[in-house]
């Protein structure tokens, strides 16, 4: 089969999680004798930041406008057997009106942003996609899953049938590593700064490090604003690239995961960084969303606090060998339901089935 992919990127992972989404994705549906090109906006932000520039599994086309590339774009597209249109693809809309005034079918949409793409589409539209594109799409793939599926996706927007297609992880990159204890944290978090995930970030870490002086915080991610005022005992990094990783999430005693308003609203909504982190054998602390018993169960694989006084009492009452349990727990459920491979066996049942017809 040949796939071809409109995506906002996969040669640059800074400051999005898209980047690493398609990295595995699209390695594991290769590796089933696919055959995968994957057109990208060449971003300045990200031609600065590039850490992929050449993947070996699929051929990389990159454009500085859409206007020169469209007609060959849209040629190869037709020609083959399935094409994806990810969210926040610089000119969306053209792009998808191109794709559908050529003919070309099947065409699916992949929302790795499904929340925030929602409330944008109620408020006239997002960037990347116009409310009457919806029903444009043999299948609208989703991050997102549970009831918003086909109670707001198919119900209010109108799509033809919508799927759930989660996030992923490559777990020959992401798995547990030996680190030096001199750098091990008490309580980690990598995430882009976003104002409404800042409030779980103050509860759940910066207060804790207030309280908690002796012990060690670290967080990495770009775009935090010059004013916060981060406690001495947090590090701050703002670009930790991909091939680091796994060292960050095995160097915390316990890692963070903070989930975005709209992604808590939604419900069904797991974040890859919650899932690599738990490839890494990685104890998770993480706020509570419905519908994320689905994916961990709480108390075993995860831990769910409501205040910062509960997370000071994790940080300070869990024994090492719980802790190690509850992340080793969370890895064996990684391993047999959310692996890369699980997810491009999903992907080529989901796009193979209409690219057969």
């Amino acid at each position: 089969m040949k796939l071809v992919v409109f995506g906002l990127t996969i040669s640059s992972s800074w400051g999005n999680g898209h980047a690493t989404t398609y990295r595995a994705l699209l390695r594991a549906f290769a590796a089933r004798g696919h055959e995968v090109v994957f057109y990208e906006w060449d971003a300045p932000w990200y031609s600065g930041n590039r850490d992929l520039a050449a993947p070996g599994y699929v051929t990389l086309k990159l454009y500085d406008e859409w206007s020169n590339v469209a007609a060959a774009a849209i040629a190869e597209a037709k020609d083959a057997d399935a094409t994806l249109v990810g969210s926040y693809v610089k000119d969306g809309p053209r792009v998808i009106d191109d794709l559908a005034e050529a003919g070309v079918d099947p065409l699916f949409f992949y929302d790795i942003d499904t929340p925030v793409t929602v409330a944008a589409l109620r408020n006239g539209g997002a960037e990347y996609l116009r409310p009457d594109q919806v029903p444009l799409f043999t299948r609208y793939l989703s991050f997102t899953g549970g009831p918003f599926l086909h109670e707001v996706l198919e119900g209010e927007l109108g799509a033809r049938e919508a799927r759930p297609l989660y996030c992923s992880v490559d777990v020959d990159r992401y798995h547990p590593v030996e680190v030096d204890p001199l750098l091990v944290s008490d309580l980690a978090y990598m995430g882009t700064y976003a104002p409404d995930r800042q409030p779980v970030l103050e509860r759940f870490l910066m207060e804790p490090a207030r309280r908690m002086p002796d012990r060690k915080f670290y967080v990495a991610g770009p775009q935090y604003p010059d004013d916060i005022r981060w406690p001495g005992n947090v590090l701050l990094n703002p670009h930790l690239p991909p091939s680091l990783h796994a060292t960050f999430y095995s160097s915390a005693r316990w890692q963070l995961n903070a989930t975005r308003a709209d992604m808590v609203q939604a419900g069904w909504s797991p974040s890859v960084r919650l899932f690599e982190a738990a490839a890494c054998g990685a104890a998770m602390i993480s706020d509570r969303w419905p519908g994320i018993e689905h994916f961990f169960t709480p108390g075993t694989e995860i831990l769910l606090p409501e205040s910062t006084d509960e997370v000071i009492d994790i940080l300070r009452t869990t024994p090492d060998d719980v802790r190690r349990a509850i992340g080793l727990a969370a890895r064996e459920r990684i391993l047999a339901e959310h692996t890369a491979e699980h997810r491009a066996e999903e992907l080529e049942a989901l796009v193979g089935a209409e690219a057969s017809v």
